[in-house]
């Protein structure tokens, strides 16, 4: 069975229901809970892919500040390295973008918080991972941050008015998704309750968010369950590859 290393970086983001599709697809999740205490692996070896998942940290946090980053930013850049198949989701897509060449910084335009829609890039269309994928699925954004360029020869699969950078490829093999895949209603609802500052930019209440995030469920399931199974046929296919 093919190995899939999922780092945590805040208990606030499990994988969810994205690490329910992974598993359904075949693969065995080691997750790695850092800010529960959790050690990260020095190396990807034994690991046939990667995810990375958000938190409340900043990708502009310095080693000070947020020490369980460091190591996340090591094997984001053992997985460029070596083409590792890579799914990086919010927080975990702005560093991968910060170890790629790419850059972040606090977003111009405000939090971005909610249920919204994405458009796909024409680039997406020959990604055999993002391809499939309709025009302009459903997500869930909450982010404070933008991704304001691009690692260096990234593919910009998806974008939107708010903010351009929302998911893109380096290499052939490592995926990045400014918005969330994984979410459950509680989950959003958990971070609309302690983030007054990114409800206060929307224009809507608390109550408002969670519902459209609730209503928007389903669909996000409908698109990015499929999605997540092709990811798993990429990590699969490494595994056989090293076998």
């Amino acid at each position: 069975m093919a190995r899939l290393l999922v780092v945590v970086p805040s208990e606030t983001d499990p994988p969810a229901r994205l690490g329910d599709w992974l598993r359904s697809a075949g693969l065995e999740l080691h997750e790695r809970h850092i800010r529960a205490g959790d050690d990260l692996p020095e190396t990807l070896d034994g690991y046939d892919g990667l995810v990375v998942l958000g938190g409340p940290q900043s990708s502009m946090d310095s080693p000070e500040t947020s020490p369980e980053l460091v190591g996340v930013r090591a094997l984001l850049g053992q997985a460029l390295s070596a083409d590792l198949p890579t799914l990086a989701i919010c927080l975990g897509a702005q560093i991968l973008a910060q170890v790629g060449g790419g850059s972040t910084r606090v977003g111009i335009d405000g939090p971005e918080v909610g249920a919204t829609l994405v458009a796909k890039r024409d680039a997406a269309d020959a990604d055999p991972v993002f391809g499939p994928v309709p025009l302009s699925p459903d997500v869930i954004q909450w982010h404070h941050d933008e991704i304001s360029e691009l690692p260096t020869g990234a593919a910009l699969l998806a974008s939107n008015p708010h903010y351009p950078h929302q998911a893109y490829r380096v290499g052939r093999h490592v995926y990045g998704l400014q918005f969330h895949i994984e979410t459950t209603p509680e989950m959003v609802r958990a971070w609309a309750e302690s983030d007054p500052v990114g409800v206060a930019a929307t224009p809507h209440d608390l109550e408002t968010i969670c519902a459209r995030a609730t209503a928007a469920h389903p669909d996000v399931e409908e698109v990015w369950a499929a999605f997540a199974t092709r990811f798993a046929d990429l990590v699969t296919a490494r595994a056989r590859q090293a076998a």
